[in-house]
């Protein structure tokens, strides 16, 4: 993870901080990739709302399974999301088990180094940038490729760990699970700068870190995600105290100890694997820390059935391999659940809206006792009947709908075809400030001395306390000059 210390200095300070941080990017990144086979990736440019401005990439193996689970991977700083597929070991494992993988790919027009912005509130919450562009490509997955709403999991590395307990927190109505590799609890920058939460760490207690992801999404009643948390016990760029911080975050959220209910050592290198245990029995969070490494991705070359990854690029660390024990933490080796025999309603279609409603209605399915609304990809409401109006929703918002038919037991049978709405409304909010109070406050970034809108990326001059511009935010996360007019 590189430090986003570019984004928050002002000259002559930023020039030496950006210094610093390309001297930082120089000795992290390691030596040049070796020659590797690509993995083929597609990518999707029309997912939906796209307001933090970054690319969907997709894997999808030959076996793909009827209603596959999803994995969404997050790549970290310097990095990218062919490089994460080349390396992570993820696509050989859903070759195996045939689930899809959605890569996200952030660029150096929203952060210098690459990083997925886990630290700014205007990507850090639901419904708001980075963030819900992750959310739409999760909701893509279910409309265009059938994939199980029921099994969306999330994981990455570094900022893109870190951007993985953003998702869990945010949208715990979407994720089953999700695991962070070498990142840091949610919102951790509440009260503090990035550095101080990469190294030495925040230290809050269990109590206080679950209270910050309940306030991420205060209406929700469910359960929690799972979580896995992967961490080097030499990690000098996010120190191995955030796997304890992590740790404590979400077995306070599960109601659970902070005293591991079974350890044991795993893999080549006697990775220590702790399990904390719901009272079912299941595995609700775990903690594997693992010897003799620093920042990366552990992975473990070879053939063998509890192998995958590959070296050759910086951040791939030879040891063990992560991405199989996460898949089977995300329980991607179990058969999928059936479906019901009931089959897709037709002809669904937005009939109304208002500025927080939209009506929705669907043909009738033969034998079928209700139906299952989706919004978004995660289900919201059963209606009995053939049409339900989604209320509480944000004026100006889009939104992606499918529906399924529920027999008498409680089956569900296959989606319908997905339809997108657009609430009425919203108001552009405007802003008026230096180019340096703009990127402060999340607005707009900076690079090589000038600054960019954030989502739009005009370039707005240098980056200083006396170049002054007026921005509007329209949809949210989503910037543009307006100078002469706003809104």
């Amino acid at each position: 993870m590189q430090p986003p210390s570019s984004r928050r200095a002002v000259a002559p300070l930023s020039r030496f901080l950006a210094a610093l941080a390309l001297a930082l990017a120089l000795a992290l990144a390691g030596p040049a990739p070796a020659g590797h086979a690509a993995v083929g990736l597609t990518r999707v440019t029309d997912f939906g709302d796209d307001p933090g401005q970054l690319g969907m990439y997709v894997y999808r193996p030959a076996s793909l399974a009827a209603h596959p689970a999803v994995v969404i991977a997050l790549h970290g700083c310097t990095q990218n999301a062919q490089g994460y597929a080349d390396h992570s070991g993820l696509p050989l494992l859903a070759d195996r088990y045939g689930f899809l993988v959605v890569l996200a790919e952030t660029t150096s027009s929203n952060n210098p180094n690459k990083c997925f912005n886990w630290f700014q509130a205007t990507d850090n919450r639901r419904g708001r940038g980075e963030a819900a562009s992750i959310r739409q490509m999760a909701a893509h997955a279910v409309s265009a490729h059938g994939a199980d709403p029921r099994r969306i999991h999330v994981t990455g590395l570094s900022a893109g760990g870190a951007m993985t307990a953003v998702m869990l927190a945010a949208y715990p109505d979407v994720f089953r699970a999700g695991a962070v590799v070498a990142g840091l609890p949610y919102d951790c920058t509440k009260d503090t700068g990035p550095y101080t939460c990469m190294s030495p760490g925040v230290d809050l207690t269990p109590a206080q870190w679950a209270q910050r992801v309940r306030d991420a999404h205060p209406s929700w009643t469910g359960p929690w995600p799972r979580l896995a948390v992967w961490h080097g016990d030499q990690d000098t760029t996010v120190a191995p105290r955030n796997a304890d911080e992590l740790r404590d975050q979400w077995t306070a959220l599960h109601g659970l100890s902070q005293v591991p209910s079974r350890t044991s050592l795993i893999g080549p290198d006697g990775t220590r694997h702790e399990e904390y245990a719901a009272a079912d029995g299941s595995v609700a969070v775990e903690v594997d820390r693992v010897p003799g490494i620093g920042h990366g991705t552990p992975v473990d070359p070879g053939s063998g059935a509890e192998q995958c990854g590959s070296t050759g690029a910086p951040y791939f660390l030879d040891s063990i391999c992560s991405s199989h024990w996460i898949a089977r933490f995300f329980g991607l080796a179990e058969s999928a659940p059936p479906p019901g025999s009931l089959p897709a309603p037709t002809a669904l279609a937005a009939t109304g809206a208002t500025d927080t409603a939209v009506t929705l209605s669907w043909n009738p399915v033969d034998g079928a006792a209700g139906y299952v609304l989706h919004r978004d990809g995660a289900p919201v409401a059963t209606p009995a009947s053939t049409s339900y109006t989604d209320t509480g929703l944000a004026p100006g918002s889009a939104h992606t709908y499918a529906v399924a038919a529920r027999d008498a037991d409680g089956g569900t049978g296959a989606l319908s075809a997905a339809v997108t709405a657009r609430t009425t409304g919203a108001t552009a909010a405007c802003w008026t400030s230096s180019n340096y109070a703009h990127v402060q406050a999340g607005r707009a970034t900076t690079a090589g001395g000038y600054t960019y809108a954030k989502g739009s990326g005009q370039n707005m001059g240098l980056y200083n306390t006396f170049v002054t511009h007026t921005l509007k935010e329209s949809p949210v996360g989503h910037f543009t000059l307006a100078d002469t007019a706003c809104p």
